[in-house]
Formats: C-alpha cells, sequence, structure tokens
C-alpha cells in the first residue's frame, strides 16, 4: 500500500493549488487590461509570438505522444524526460502568452459561416480545458516525483487527454487565427 502523505505534501500542495489559481486568474486578467495598459518595448516586436506559441505546442503534443509511447514501451527515462520537457514547454509558453498579451493588440477572428462556429467552439474548449491542465500536470508530475504510481496513474487518465487535447487545439486556434494577425 502507498503512503498518501509526502514529506513535501505541506509545502507542495499549497504551491500547487495556489498556482492553480492565480494563473488563471493572472492570464483572464490579461484580457479585461484596457490597451492603454499594454506594455511598450521600443522597437521590439513581439507579433511574431502566436506562430512561437503554436511551435510550442505542437512540440507539446509530439512529447505527450512520446511519453504516452514509452511508457507503453516501460521505458520510464525517456517517459519521464518526455514529460518534463513537455511541462517545460507549457511553462515557457505560459510565459511567452503572458509576454505576447501584455505588449500587443487583441486580434479577432474574423471568420465566417460554419467555420466561425467551429473556430469558437474549439477555441472555447481550449480555454476552459487550459484552466485544468496546470493542476493536473503539476499534482501528475509531483504524484510520480514522490513515487506514489497509484495516484499517479489515476490522475494521468485525466491529465493526458486534456493536456493533449489542449495543446493540439492550440496549434488549431493559430492556424484559424494566422490570416487576423498583423504582419510582423
Amino acid at each position: 500500500m502507498q503512503k498518501t502523505t509526502h514529506p513535501n505534501d505541506r509545502f507542495m500542495v499549497p504551491l500547487i493549488t495556489g498556482l492553480s489559481i492565480v494563473v488563471p486568474l493572472a492570464v483572464a486578467a490579461l484580457f479585461l487590461m484596457p490597451e492603454t495598459w499594454k506594455i511598450q518595448w521600443g522597437h521590439n516586436n513581439f507579433r511574431s509570438l502566436p506562430f512561437f506559441h503554436a511551435v510550442l505546442n505542437g512540440s507539446t503534443t509530439v512529447l505527450l505522444l512520446i511519453a504516452f509511447g514509452m511508457i507503453k514501451s516501460k521505458n520510464v527515462a525517456i517517459h519521464r524526460l518526455a514529460n518534463v520537457s513537455a511541462f517545460t514547454l507549457s511553462a515557457v509558453f505560459l510565459l511567452s502568452y503572458v509576454l505576447s498579451h501584455l505588449s500587443n493588440p487583441d486580434v479577432h477572428y474574423g471568420g465566417e459561416g460554419t467555420l466561425r462556429y467551429v473556430y469558437f467552439f474549439i477555441l472555447v474548449t481550449h480555454i476552459v480545458l487550459s484552466v485544468f491542465v496546470l493542476p493536473l500536470a503539476m499534482f501528475t508530475i509531483y504524484s510520480a516525483i514522490t513515487n506514489r504510481l497509484t495516484l499517479h496513474k489515476r490522475l494521468v487518465k485525466w491529465t493526458f487527454p486534456i493536456w493533449l487535447y489542449v495543446a493540439v487545439t492550440g496549434v488549431l486556434v493559430y492556424v484559424f487565427m494566422a490570416p487576423y494577425y498583423p504582419m510582423a
């Protein structure tokens, strides 16, 4: 039988919980921020960041699929490396996404007809599920690090499909939005 607690839980669980609350609220606040509050970076241009975000999301997708394949092959070392790499890319994405929204004007989807409905369905599900990725990923990785593999396996059943969906739809959102981003 696995232990239900770990000595680091007193620090890590509140940290993960706090980040899981603060980060989505901070990202939501970006969309409520007036345009006049946007940061001016001089001559630096961060308009190419949406493409960078799509690359990060696509790479995260590949790493998650590699991690899945490696654990099925019982290659735990590569499984861990792929998951830590996917989490690192997701963290870089999050920081870059915040930078992009702090420094660029909002861009709106201009498509019409059926594609508009498809885009907004993908966007809304992407946004809603992305709120859950951070806590799920952190608790799943933490359960593996603390060798609570039964808990890890239970969490992965939710974490993997949600994280994969968010990564894939992140690329799709970029594909839909690409024609509407200003030229760099």
